[in-house]
C-alpha cells in the first residue's frame, strides 16, 4: 500500500535555480542555474558533450521534443540530457543525426525518462538505446497517483512548479528561443530528483521489484507495428455509411499523406480531417464542385484541384470487390463482453467474478486495473479457459508480479465456472 502523499522535503539538485515565491505554495522554476544551455549542432560540440557526460557518474535524465501538429511524422527535433556533475546538454538531432556515440558514452547508466514510451522510439531512431530504465510517469502510476504528468509529480514530490508554456511548441523552429531552451533544460534538470523521490516511495510501498519489472518490459518492448488501415482513424469517419464514399475517404487520406510527407507538414496542416470527410460525403466531380469543400484547395500548399479530383475519381472507378468494409478488419479474439451471456454463460460468469476481484485488488494495491493485467489478456484467458493459466499469462507477456497477483484470481474463476 502507498503512504500519504506529502511533498518531498528537499530537491537536492535544484539549489541555485532562479525561483520566486508562489501563492500556491509551490516554488516556480524559472531558469537553469548555469544559464540557458546552448543548442549543440556540430560534431565537435557533441564530442565535447560526450566527454562531459562520460566523465560523470550516476543516472542520466533524458527527454526529447517533437513537432507534432507542425511536421510530418514523429521525429525528434531536440534531445535533452542531464547528469549530475555534467550539467544539461541540448543536442539538435536534425544537424547531428547519429547519437549512438552519446549512448555509448553513457554505458550501462540508468536512463531516467518521463513517459518513456513516447520518447524511446524516436531516441532509438537516433541510435540511442538504454541499458536500464526508470520511468517517472510509470512509477507514479504504480504508486497510485491519480495524475502523473511531470508538472504534477514535481509539484507533489519536490514542491516546485514547472512552466509548461512551450509544451506544444514547434520544436523544428531554428534558432530556438532562449525561453524554449530554458524550458527544455528544466524538464531534465528535475528528473533525477524526482526519480530519487519516487524510488523512496516505491521502496516504502514494497513496489521496487514491481517497478523494476515494468521498467524492463517497457525497455525491451518493440514499438507497435504500423496500423493496417490508418485512414480509419480519420476523425468523423464513422459518419460515412456508404462504402463507396469510404473508398473516397481512403483515397483522399492517402493523397493527403503523400503531400504531407513531401512538404514535411503535419497532415492536418494540408487538410483537416473534417475537410476530407466533407469531400468524401459530397464526392465532387469537377473544380467548381470542389470550391464548396472549404480547406481542400489552398494556395499555401500548392496542391491543385486536379490532384484531389484524381484521388476521388480513382475511388469512383474501383470495382465493388475493392471497396472497404464498413467495420474494418475482422475482430480477432473473443466477442465483446456484452455478448458473452448469450454465447457462453460460464465464460460470462467467470468474467464477472474475476473483474470484481481484480478491481478490489487494484484498490488494495493502489495500482490501476490496467497495470495489474491487460483487460484484453484477461478476457482472452477467461474465454479460452486454459488448464495452465500462468503459462497463458506468460505467453501473453504478463510479468512475474502480475502472474503472482492476478493468476490465482483467473484460475479460481475458471475452476468455479468450467465449460463453455
Amino acid at each position: 500500500m502507498v503512504g500519504d502523499f506529502r511533498p518531498y522535503p528537499c530537491a537536492v539538485g535544484l539549489e541555485g535555480k532562479t525561483v520566486e515565491t508562489s501563492d500556491g505554495g509551490l516554488t516556480p522554476l524559472l531558469s537553469p542555474p548555469g544559464g540557458t544551455p546552448p543548442l549543440i549542432d556540430t560534431l565537435d560540440g557533441v564530442r565535447d558533450a560526450i566527454v562531459r557526460l562520460g566523465a560523470s557518474a550516476g543516472p542520466v535524465a533524458l527527454d526529447a521534443e517533437r513537432a507534432s501538429g507542425f511536421r510530418y511524422g514523429q521525429r525528434d527535433y531536440l534531445v535533452q540530457l542531464n547528469r549530475r556533475g555534467a550539467g544539461t546538454v541540448l543536442i539538435d538531432p536534425i544537424a547531428v543525426t547519429d547519437l549512438g556515440p552519446v549512448a555509448d558514452a553513457l554505458g550501462d547508466a540508468e536512463w531516467v525518462l518521463h513517459a518513456a514510451a513516447e520518447d524511446l522510439p524516436g531516441l532509438q531512431d537516433l541510435g540511442m538505446r538504454p541499458a536500464t530504465l526508470f520511468d517517472t510517469e510509470l512509477a507514479g502510476r504504480l504508486l497510485g497517483y491519480p495524475r502523473t504528468s511531470l508538472g504534477t509529480l514535481v509539484g507533489e514530490l519536490l514542491g516546485y512548479r514547472l512552466a509548461k508554456a512551450h509544451s506544444a511548441a514547434d520544436w523544428s523552429t531554428r534558432p530556438l528561443p532562449d525561453s524554449w531552451r530554458d524550458y527544455a533544460a528544466l524538464d531534465v534538470e528535475v528528473l533525477l530528483d524526482l526519480r530519487d523521490a519516487l524510488e523512496e516511495r516505491l521502496a516504502a510501498a514494497g513496489k521496487t521489484e514491481i517497478a523494476a519489472q515494468e521498467f524492463e518490459a517497457l525497455r525491451v518492448t518493440p514499438p507497435p507495428p504500423p496500423r493496417a488501415e490508418p485512414w480509419r482513424r480519420t476523425s468523423g469517419s464513422h459518419q460515412i455509411r456508404d462504402t463507396r464514399r469510404l473508398a473516397v475517404l481512403r483515397s483522399l487520406w492517402n493523397a493527403r499523406d503523400a503531400v504531407a510527407q513531401r512538404l514535411d507538414l503535419a497532415p492536418g496542416r494540408v487538410a483537416a480531417d473534417s475537410t476530407l470527410v466533407h469531400a468524401a460525403e459530397a464526392m465532387p466531380r469537377n473544380a467548381q464542385d470542389l470550391r464548396h469543400i472549404k480547406g481542400l484547395v489552398r494556395r499555401d500548399t500548392g496542391v491543385p484541384a486536379s490532384y484531389w479530383l484524381s484521388a476521388i475519381e480513382d475511388a469512383r472507378r474501383l470495382p465493388r470487390s475493392a471497396l472497404p468494409t464498413q467495420r474494418g478488419p475482422m475482430r480477432v479474439g473473443p466477442p465483446p463482453p456484452r455478448l458473452w451471456p448469450e454465447r457462453s454463460q460460464a465464460a460470462a460468469e467467470r468474467l464477472t467474478e474475476a473483474r470484481q476481484q481484480i478491481a478490489q485488488l487494484a484498490v488494495d494495491q493502489s495500482i490501476p486495473v490496467e497495470y495489474l493485467a491487460l483487460p484484453a489478456m484477461v478476457r482472452q484467458i477467461l474465454w479460452d479457459a486454459p488448464e495452465d493459466v500462468e503459462e497463458a499469462m506468460l505467453e501473453a507477456g504478463a510479468r512475474p508480479w502480475q502472474r503472482q497477483l492476478v493468476g490465482p484470481i483467473l484460475a479460481d474463476a475458471i475452476a468455479a465456472h468450467p465449460g463453455m
